[in-house]
């Protein structure tokens, strides 16, 4: 097992991270300090628990906990107000109190949606993040928990930390391979903000990650949630440098809401958002080589490097003045300036990116 911890004081929460971790959940609720006196709610949804979901209630139960479920559709449309009142009636109905906690099953939209009713209930309960995808290495640090608008991704939302997070890689070896390569959009992401060698290493070992080798894809996950702890310690509410974690988001998001968060995968969005922005760093004086290896990488992971064309331009660029990253009338992009490096610019203009846009349009490698 692999282990680190996101250094924030009292809110202070371990991530561990390696084979069979569902099978001791109960202890390591016990060890996070949740009360066995005050009922769980385990938030999974109907993909995930035919799978895990009731293996883990009889273990929470046998290490003393009264453990009740919630499950929901999966995929994007979940991370919704009515999805988020479904919860709260279940918490209700299950008598949860201030004492209790959420457990989160699940993936990155379980996560957030999960997380957010943590948040909300009673004005903020804990609660405990078990991924099960390899995107949610991303999601599930850092205490950004969310519901989405029609207009906007993640526009309703909360600062909430969970009390621990539990990574059992077995869980993945049932992802198929399109959520796969989308999860390693996140892991390469981390390496181009922060890392050139890992992104390095990532392009060496693609094969095995795609794979699921088990001992390359804990390595990279690790690294990964290294680099997320390590910002989010300096950085919790994103007043400044937690904002190098959007790098591709602000393209990606506006894509997600204009598909209506269905025909792209979040994974596949942002990588398509991250080759954005190299193009935008190239052309604001970033080395070419940061955009070929940027698509290198996202490539080698099977993710796509281009935007499929009968995506409406216009609404795109609507959808991106939605964005919490858009303010006082100018659009704000995270650019490399090398690979593992990144600046925030605040200063972009909306035709440079209508421009980049139209160009990922045309460029041929939609897989």
């Amino acid at each position: 097992m692999r282990e680190l911890r996101v250094d924030l004081g009292e809110r202070s929460y371990p991530i561990r991270i390696g084979e069979g971790l569902l099978g001791q959940a109960g202890q390591e609720l016990l060890e996070a300090g949740l009360s066995v006196k005050s009922p769980l709610l385990v938030v999974s949804d109907d993909s995930v628990a035919p799978l895990y979901l009731e293996p883990l209630l009889e273990q929470l139960r046998s290490a003393g906990f009264r453990a009740a479920s919630c499950v929901v559709p999966a995929g994007e449309s979940s991370k919704s107000l009515a999805r988020f009142e479904e919860i709260m009636t279940r918490a209700l109905e299950e008598g949860l109190d201030r004492k209790s906690a959420i457990v989160a099953l699940g993936g990155g939209v379980v996560g957030d949606l999960a997380g957010y009713a943590a948040a909300s209930y009673m004005r903020g309960i804990r609660f405990v993040q078990m991924p099960t995808t390899i995107l949610a290495h991303d999601s599930s640090v850092g205490g950004k928990v969310a519901v989405n608008h029609p207009m906007a991704k993640n526009i309703i939302g909360a600062f909430h930390q969970p009390a621990l997070v539990l990574y059992d890689l077995d869980t993945l070896k049932t992802l198929p391979r399109r959520e796969v390569s989308a999860g390693l959009a996140e892991v390469v992401k981390h390496g181009l903000i922060r890392d050139a060698a890992f992104v390095d290493w990532c392009v060496r070992h693609a094969d095995r990650l795609l794979s699921l080798d088990p001992e390359a894809l804990g390595y990279a996950l690790f690294k990964g949630c290294e680099v997320k702890a390590a910002v989010v310690s300096a950085d919790e509410t994103e007043q400044d440098l937690r904002a190098i974690l959007n790098l591709g988001h602000t393209i990606g998001h506006a894509l997600e809401a204009v598909a209506g968060y269905g025909e792209l995968l979040h994974g596949e969005a942002i990588s398509i958002g991250m080759i954005g922005s190299a193009l935008l760093g190239v052309q604001l004086g970033a080395p070419q080589e940061v955009y070929l290896r940027t698509r290198e990488a996202l490539g080698k992971a099977g993710l796509p490097v281009s935007l499929p064309e009968h995506f409406d331009t216009d609404r795109i660029m609507e959808a991106m003045m939605h964005d919490k990253k858009f303010g006082e009338g100018k659009m704000v992009f995270v650019v490399p300036t090398a690979i593992g490096e990144v600046e925030i610019r605040s200063d972009i203009r909306e035709q440079w990116v209508r421009d980049i846009v139209e160009r990922l349009k045309r460029e041929a490698s939609w897989p």
